[in-house]
């Protein structure tokens, strides 16, 4: 136990720290801002209003794999999966038993949840690269149940034609037919999943989940029941990446086998490290806007353009691992002292 206890935690970057209220909030309000008001200045600078929707999705995607890799140090390479479970059971339950918006949302979170649970009884075990490898194994046997389940899935047809319901809130209907409107209603899911993940990384459990990334057989000897923080924090980011794959249905319309791939397993990687999210609560959203938006920028010159990005990726992760929420951080501490002495110049 004492050559235990007398081990140093090391990490590949600095750990995420848990954002003071004040700067939460001011980054909570800044990121909503930016979002609500896309539709009034994305074609402005020759974009669409899809692309903000694509964004929004995947960004509360990111948010709730850090969670999983940036906050707890636990990998996972086959979170497409739940992704991908999210859409199909949000598509199935819209499509073939003509449940509401909400219930095929609530079908989504409770098939990608129940599936998690049963994949980090049989992971939560284990650590570093063997549950790297375990999440990929179940993650593509997933994936090729929804080519080989033809009845279910369509196969590589994909399950089409998913209706968009209205949301029904009892008193008034609003229809969500326009991009727009599925918009703002990913952006309130956006919103609650931001505030109740950064709540989370903030109280005793989130500590906890801190201890166990830093070195899992300390947590583990100082009581902490080490298994059980790392069934729960899967499960949980299986539920958000379930939530974003239902919503992705929604703005597809449909629901295909590819979004379960190893391939678009990695993209969520790519999002959280090259945004910064093993130190900043907000470094996944900003890797998913630079993603999706290099993706549509790259892609109208280059067919290879994850040959570009992918090497990007690459001298990211080998000069600046912090990623571009690193880099932010950096120029701030450089220019604070400018700013300060201009202040103190005024004064």
């Amino acid at each position: 136990m004492a050559s235990v206890l007398s081990q140093p935690v090391t990490t590949v970057a600095p750990p995420v720290q848990a954002a003071a209220p004040r700067r939460f909030a001011l980054g909570y309000a800044v990121v909503l801002a930016i979002f609500a008001t896309s539709p009034f200045w994305l074609s402005a600078v020759g974009l669409y209003q899809y692309l903000a929707l694509e964004v929004l999705i995947w960004s509360m995607y990111a948010l709730g794999y850090n969670l999983l890799l940036g906050y707890g140090g636990l990998p996972s390479f086959g979170h497409g999966a739940f992704f991908g479970i999210g859409a199909y059971a949000a598509g199935l339950a819209l499509k073939h038993a003509d449940a509401g918006l909400l219930a095929g949302m609530a079908a989504a979170i409770a098939a990608a949840a129940t599936l998690g649970a049963l994949v980090a009884a049989f992971i939560s075990h284990r650590r570093g690269i063997y549950y790297a490898l375990m999440t990929i194994a179940f993650g593509q046997l997933a994936w090729f149940v929804s080519i080989k389940w033809h009845s279910v899935t369509g196969g590589e047809d994909g399950l089409l034609n998913i209706p968009r319901p209205p949301l029904d809130l009892g008193f008034v209907q609003v229809s969500l037919s326009s991009h727009a409107a599925l918009f703002y209603f990913a952006l309130v899911l956006f919103a609650v999943i931001a505030w109740v993940l950064w709540y989370l990384i903030d109280t005793p459990f989130g500590r906890v989940l801190g201890a166990v990334k830093q070195n899992e057989m300390r947590a583990a000897y100082c009581g902490h029941n080490v298994w059980l923080v790392k069934f729960t924090v899967f499960v949980m980011s299986c539920a958000i990446a379930g939530l974003a794959g239902g919503l992705f249905a929604l703005a597809q319309q449909s629901a295909y086998p590819n979004v379960m791939s190893l391939n678009n397993s990695g993209y969520v990687v790519m999002m959280v490290l090259i945004g910064g999210g093993l130190v900043s609560f907000w470094g996944p959203v900003i890797g998913a806007v630079f993603f999706i938006v290099a993706r549509d920028l790259l892609g109208a010159y280059t067919e290879t353009w994850l040959l570009w990005y992918g090497l990007l990726f690459m001298a990211v992760v080998l000069f600046k691992p912090e990623g571009i929420a690193g880099i932010i951080e950096q120029l701030r501490d450089q220019l604070r002292p400018w700013i300060h002495a201009l202040r103190s110049r005024d004064s």
